[in-house]
């Protein structure tokens, strides 16, 4: 059986949905909107109207198989619906997925090398002249006494820690600057990047401007990431490779239902985006 689609927008004049003669309710549809998060009502009402037209798909076909509900219930008293049974059921017996090989497994290490290093470690130290860009005066203030320690510390570097304890607004001046071990994202864009531009044992060449004021970084020490080793990895690749190849046949096979099904009222999305909701 081919499938008749009409394309609708949000139902507005409660057009029905059917799939195969069986409506879906526009009552049904508004409770489910709620697990929709859409950039627009509209959106939300047609995402809930989609995902239901393929749970009554796969409703459908299971009840067509002959299979029977058998809720499973998990550690923390959880129970799936009879429903959720019926589809879970049909996905395990439907759609078979094979094992990655460790010859896949492999192949993917080595296509994906940079997705499998350890990040870089920074140990820094940073002085803080705390000041909003939104006060232009102060910030300018600031960025000069910020000037003026950078020249003291670049005649006595070694006072990094006592101008710290005496001139930072971070908490970490209790610490004498110390912001301990840093890896990538930890900080705000600006800063990192000048981190990572310096060498270990030397200041920042200017005051570092960021949304909270203006940075002299120390960086007292680097050690560089490495490549985690196959064998380390292996079991998460083949999963990942796995659940991947899981998600591809789940697709598949709904988008075989649901071209098979006559659904109206609604425009279906197209087969890579259909997916088990």
């Amino acid at each position: 059986m081919s499938c008749v689609v009409h394309s609708t927008v949000q139902n507005t004049e409660r057009t029905p949905i059917t799939v195969n003669e069986k409506e879906i309710s526009h009552d049904v549809i508004s409770a489910e909107v709620q697990n929709h998060a859409e950039e627009t009502p509209t959106k939300a009402w047609q995402a809930a109207a989609r995902a239901l037209v393929v749970q009554e798909v796969l409703l459908q076909e299971a009840r067509r198989l002959g299979l029977s509900a058998v809720p499973l219930e998990d550690d923390q008293g959880r129970r799936e619906t009879e429903d959720e049974s019926l589809i879970r059921q049909l996905v395990d017996e439907q759609i078979s997925v094979p094992v990655a090989t460790k010859d896949e497994c492999k192949r993917y290490y080595n296509q994906n090398t940079p997705r499998f290093r350890s990040p870089d470690i920074y140990e820094a130290a940073h002085i803080l002249f705390s000041a909003s860009k939104a006060d232009a005066e102060a910030y300018g203030k600031q960025q000069k006494c910020a000037l003026a320690a950078l020249q003291e510390l670049q005649k006595d570097p070694h006072r990094f820690g006592e101008l710290a304890k005496e001139l930072s607004d971070c908490p970490s001046a209790e610490q004498g600057g110390n912001l301990g071990q840093l890896t990538e994202g930890q900080t705000t864009p600006e800063f990192e990047d000048a981190m990572q531009a310096m060498q270990p044992g030397e200041l920042s060449v200017a005051p570092v401007a960021s949304r909270y004021g203006h940075h002299i970084i120390y960086l007292e020490r680097k050690i560089n990431g490495s490549v985690v080793p196959f064998e380390a990895v292996h079991d998460r690749i083949a999963e990942f490779l796995s659940e991947r190849s899981q998600r591809f046949a789940s697709a598949q096979y709904i988008a075989r239902l649901v071209d098979q099904s006559n659904v109206s009222g609604i425009e279906m999305p197209s087969r890579q985006d259909l997916r088990v909701f």
